[in-house]
Formats: structure tokens, C-alpha cells, sequence
């Protein structure tokens, strides 16, 4: 049994939500969360726990008939895509302008036995 969860327009660069993506893959889905609540200080690791939390809430939708512990599912794959990039100008010395670029991405997660 597995079950995927898809948050898009993720408001954070694909670079910096792979670092946490890749500290949380193959691990179990209980030590997984407890890693991301506590340990990992980064903004985007609480939209990794809510996008995990989806996954296993799905998977537990779709099988109503079997009872499902969370405590044995692992991470079987967990996908981080860039998305669009919004395009922003900032006013600098002497008439001219800079360019801000406001990256997005999307996280895919698999949730597996």
C-alpha cells in the first residue's frame, strides 16, 4: 500500500527544501516527524511535516478497511521540483534597476509499508 501527497507552489527555493527533503528520505514516517518538529530549524521543514502528515492521512483514507500504523511506514520517495519563478524589479542608484527573483517549487512525498 502507498499513498502520495503533492503541495505545488511551495513559497521557498527548490535548493533550500532539498536539504531537508534529503535528511528525511527512506526514513520512517514517525521518526521522519519527530526530526522535522524538533530538530531541523528551517521554515520549510514544517511544510515538509504538513505535506507528510497529508500523505499518511490520504493513504489512511483510501484503505478504510485495513488498519494502517503509522509507525511502519517509511518515505519511499520524496521529490523536490522547481516551480515558477516570480520576477520582481528593486530601484538602485542612478535610474537603474535590479532584479529580485521569487522562487518556487514543488514537493512530491511517497508513503509506503
Amino acid at each position: 500500500m502507498e499513498s502520495k501527497a503533492t503541495v505545488r507552489y511551495l513559497r521557498s527555493t527548490a535548493r533550500k527544501t532539498r536539504l531537508v527533503a534529503d535528511a528525511v528520505r527512506g526514513m520512517m514516517v514517525g521518526d521522519a516527524l519527530g526530526l522535522l518538529d524538533l530538530n531541523i530549524n528551517k521554515k520549510v521543514a514544517t511544510d515538509i511535516a504538513k505535506l507528510l502528515k497529508s500523505a499518511v492521512a490520504n493513504l489512511q483514507s483510501k484503505h478504510t478497511d485495513a488498519a494502517i500504523d503509522v509507525d511502519e511506514l517509511r518515505i519511499k520517495e520524496i521529490q523536490v521540483d522547481e516551480g515558477p519563478v516570480m520576477k520582481r524589479f528593486r530601484p538602485r542608484a542612478q535610474g537603474r534597476a535590479s532584479q529580485i527573483l521569487k522562487r518556487m517549487c514543488h514537493v512530491t512525498v511517497t508513503v509506503a509499508n
